[in-house]
């Protein structure tokens, strides 16, 4: 949208003389700058390069007036104010007829300046706004001048907290209370919403069982989950500690969430139970298993209830492996009843919903066992199953770059599911043995007006349209073979290179810089397997990235991310999109995205034995994988960071959090960092 407002500006601009289009352009540049006045104060002193057609005016103005230049500076307990701004530059006092009043005004070149006294040494920021207003043959705007400076050395920011100790440091509660609410916020993530029609159809077949019954199958399924998560990882904590491999951990979470046989167990599991809900069989569990469970007649589907726990357990671990694996890693800092604690409390938050089944059964019991009603609810069911069980097979996908579900194929295939999820809650398609739909209830006709809804929102994402509520569970934008953006963006450089000269008075890059530029995008190492959101430019190897940095004198952007990292999408699709985000990565940023699950091998002369683990290095994600492991002590994904040229972070890493404002704060704060040669002391045992 933003490219094509610039094409129709730059039409604009075509047909309407240059000197109106001025007016959308900043009419005065400023130069601010920190003069010593004596050891105890200094001036800072604003210099203002005004338009010839423009004016601005004094530090002090009468009430009848233009408004005046105004310094807005934010004191701290290093400075104070001295008396109030002024004006350097000596002019002839103007008498306006309109106001009827004397006022100074200046055009060409200003100058001002306030006055600030020392109240500790050491270097400390300096930050505010200058406001203004600009004005020319009667038309006036109102404008702001970021004031962003350093006074004496910049002191190293140190972690109040180094992160390889903050385990060790930390209270264990407030370890505890932080991993249920991971627990709780797991419950939101799309990996783990698609197990909710499963239980629930699980759980309706319960004909004929008491209450108690009912509850002590519930509270089951619930102490299931939570063993399934603390106990394997107990275990695992043990070997771990014992054997001492650091990254043992991290791999097998590694293996779950990204490796093909897994994702593709987990959709032939969505198929399965899709077909059952649309009459093809029953799932039900063998004699023997149920033997071998209990003979008691309380307790004979407790091998049905702990298959359903174990399958939401995996099925969970696409999207709460990085979280476990990121626990886990703690492990190996001699952190031993920690981990297992901070993950017994994750389990019951994540599992705690279904908890409620035992104290509440009369929830399930209360709804109709049979007849129509509960056979329309399992078809729904399933065509939301064939749905979602694709979103494995894309994992799959995207990691061995099959090319088999790319973004307009997976949404065609959603497309073509829930229009017919749409026809036969109209009735206008049945399975065998139901009877026709001669009437629409209300809650029927809701059903079919949220459906085809979802369907027309859908159908502009075959053409470029971000569908960013579905960000989580659709493959990348990249994908897309058609994207109407990209093709405008492409055929369009040339208009927006001079939007941004003539409008935004961007500075171009000197000759030899813009060719080590174009040399770097040439050549981009794995670009036929990897591609940026919003099609930005970047790089997909740390050395090429870091030369390129060097090259073009700016920091780098790391972007640790998966094929099958769900958050890392939502990211692009909610925070990138913001035009603040997506034109300081583009501009000020070298960005570098290491994909940490790929399974492409890397040449044999690039395998390496890793220095963390001692295992030799093979594939494009491993590499990477160790990369952020040994550097940062965390597998967690997305996981950004910003560094110079030295591997020295600018700030402290960031995780998912999509909080817009927050990450342009983050990327202003770096970059300010690099440019002072501040930087962020990271520690990691």
């Amino acid at each position: 949208m933003k490219k094509l407002f610039l094409i129709l500006l730059m039409a604009f601009a075509a047909i309407v003389p240059s000197e109106v289009c001025a007016q959308v352009i900043e009419p005065v540049k400023w130069s601010i700058a920190i003069q010593d006045l004596n050891d105890n104060e200094f001036d800072i002193v604003a210099t203002a390069t005004i338009d010839p057609e423009y004016h601005i005016y004094s530090t002090t103005m009468p009430d009848l007036a233009p408004l005046p230049t105004v310094f807005d500076i934010k004191t701290s307990e290093f400075f104070e104010a001295v008396g109030e701004a002024r004006d350097l530059t000596e002019v002839p006092m103007y008498y306006d007829d309109i106001f009827e009043v004397e006022y100074k005004q200046f055009a060409g070149t200003a100058q001002f300046a306030q006055t600030f006294r020392k109240l500790k040494d050491g270097g400390f920021p300096i930050t505010g706004e200058i406001t203004y207003q600009a004005c020319k043959d009667g038309q006036c705007v109102s404008l702001t001048e970021d004031v962003d400076l350093q006074y004496g050395e910049p002191a190293v920011i140190e972690a109040a907290e180094p992160e390889a100790n903050a385990g060790t440091k930390s209270n264990i509660w407030s370890m505890i209370l932080e991993a249920i609410l991971w627990g709780f916020a797991a419950l939101l993530t799309p990996c783990v919403f698609p197990m909710i029609p499963m239980t629930v159809s699980f759980f309706m077949h319960g004909e004929g069982e008491s209450k108690a019954q009912g509850r002590f199958k519930a509270f089951m399924y619930f102490v299931f989950i939570v063993a399934l998560y603390t106990l394997p990882i107990a275990i695992i904590i043990l070997v771990t500690w014992l054997v001492g491999g650091n990254s043992v951990t991290a791999d097998i979470f590694n293996w779950l969430a990204t490796h093909w046989l897994p994702n593709i167990i987990f959709f032939l599991v969505f198929m399965i139970f899709a077909a059952s809900f649309f009459g093809a069989f029953e799932i039900t569990l063998g004699s023997n298993m149920v033997n071998k469970s209990d003979s008691k007649q309380s307790t004979k589907n407790l091998g049905g209830i702990f298959f359903m726990a174990l399958t939401l357990v995996l099925v969970s671990f696409a999207c709460t492996g990085p979280i476990v694996g990121t626990v886990l890693i703690k492990s190996t800092s001699g952190e031993f009843w920690a981990p297992i604690v901070t993950m017994f409390a994750f389990a019951v938050a994540f599992a705690l919903p279904f908890a409620l089944f035992a104290f509440f059964p009369n929830l399930l019991q209360r709804l109709p066992k049979s007849g129509g009603w509960l056979n329309s609810v399992k078809v729904v069911l399933g065509f939301i199953e064939v749905a979602l069980g694709f979103k494995f097979l894309s994992v799959a996908d995207q990691t061995y770059h099959w090319h088999l579900l790319d973004r307009e194929v997976y949404l065609g295939i959603w497309i073509v599911c829930f229009t017919l999820l749409g026809l036969y809650l109209l009735g206008k398609l049945r399975f065998k043995g139901e009877k026709e739909v001669k009437e629409l209830g209300v809650f029927r006709l809701v059903l079919i007006i949220i459906d085809f809804t979802f369907v027309i929102y859908m159908i502009p994402g075959m053409w470029g349209a971000p569908l960013k509520a579905l960000s989580g569970y659709l493959p990348p934008k990249q994908t897309l073979d058609f994207d109407l953006n990209r093709i405008i963006e492409e055929n369009s450089d040339k208009v927006i290179d001079y939007v941004d000269a003539k409008f935004a008075n961007m500075a171009v890059a000197p000759q030899g810089e813009a060719q080590a530029v174009a040399t770097f995008d040439e050549e981009v190492k794995y670009a036929d397997l990897f591609h940026l959101a919003h099609n930005l430019k970047g790089y997909f190897d740390y050395d090429q990235a870091l030369a390129a940095a060097i090259a073009t004198n700016k920091p780098i952007f790391i972007d640790f991310t998966g094929h099958g990292c769900v958050n890392c999408r939502e990211m692009e699709a909610n925070v990138w999109s913001d035009p603040r985000v997506k034109d300081m990565l583009r501009n000020d940023f070298v960005i570098c995205a290491l994909y940490v699950d790929d399974k492409t091998s890397l040449p044999e002369n690039e395998w390496y034995t890793s220095t963390y683990d001692g295992k030799e290095k093979k594939t494009i994600g491993r590499k990477y994988a160790d990369f952020q492991i040994s550097k940062f002590g965390t597998n967690a994904q997305p996981y950004y960071c910003l560094m110079d040229h030295n591997g020295n972070l600018l700030m402290k890493p960031r995780a998912y959090d999509l909080d817009k404002d927050a990450f342009v704060n983050f990327l202003k704060d770096g970059l300010k960092n690099f440019q002072e040669g501040t930087y962020y002391q990271h520690v990691v045992d």
